[in-house]
């Protein structure tokens, strides 16, 4: 296959079966699994950052501080764009910013436009990933692309959980879901004609992909885990992270990178 067509295959792969995986099983799955798959999801995005991405990244600058600034860049950039959000999202609710209520509603389901903005621009940064490992190695590119299905489905079973314990309907949330994964093919296509040209942003794209993953799993998973704090609860939550972290590790010796 040519280096385009692996793209689109592996975009597709990544986005629109990835969601389709994630809400067969979470219309199925009980919540006790959700809550392992979120634990699960919180590894495979640290060990993607951590095993795959940084360390890309890294080679390809040959500068860890620039590396390095641009992630804490991009931390900081994700976390502004999700106060405003709230911001706005309060602001049309009448809420203050210290009232219970608004940790509620935040807890409970960041507002639709929050889980879509935020999708969107994760999957169609995965796109841009995506191709950038195959435009560097095929091999490169399907450990890239196993690592970001490994940690897209049960990613997706939590936002998807999300949309339903917000009040969306079950066809709702799955067609938003559909929708906002598509933007990972359109990364990938977009990504392949213009990285070709543009080769030296490719170690701060995936910088700002290394920051989006883990601005994803500390600010918005881990917390929900810390309302289980039973030693049960938190050996289960350590044991699935650490399996989540390994799976990324095995699928590059698998590879054979």
């Amino acid at each position: 296959m040519s280096v385009l067509q692996w793209i689109v295959l592996a975009s597709f792969l990544g986005g629109v079966l990835s969601v389709a995986s994630a809400a067969l099983f979470a219309l199925n799955a009980r919540t006790h699994w959700v809550n392992a798959l979120v634990s699960y999801a919180i590894g495979a995005l640290l060990g993607a950052v951590f095993l795959d991405i940084l360390p890309e990244a890294i080679e390809q600058s040959g500068s860890a501080p620039l590396v390095s600034g641009t992630v804490l860049a991009g931390i900081l950039l994700f976390f502004t764009l999700e106060k405003l959000l709230l911001w706005r999202h309060c602001h049309h609710d009448h809420c203050e910013v210290h009232e219970p209520a608004v940790t509620h509603s935040h807890d409970h389901g960041r507002s639709g436009a929050m889980i879509m903005i935020g999708d969107t621009f994760h999957n169609f940064v995965d796109g841009i990933i995506i191709a950038a490992a195959f435009l560097t190695d095929i091999n490169l590119g399907i450990v890239t692309a196993l690592a970001i299905i490994a940690h897209e489905i049960p990613q997706e079973v939590g936002d998807f959980m999300i949309l339903l314990h917000s009040g969306y309907s079950r066809t709702r949330a799955l067609m938003m879901n559909l929708v906002s994964s598509l933007a990972t093919l359109v990364g990938g296509v977009a990504a392949y004609f213009s990285l070709q040209a543009v080769q030296g942003i490719v170690p701060s794209l995936l910088a700002l992909a290394a920051a989006s993953m883990i601005y994803v799993a500390v600010a918005d998973l881990i917390p929900g885990l810390h309302k289980r704090a039973q030693l049960r609860d938190t050996l289960e939550q350590v044991a699935l992270i650490g399996f989540g972290i390994t799976s990324i590790f095995m699928i590059h010796l698998l590879v054979g990178i």
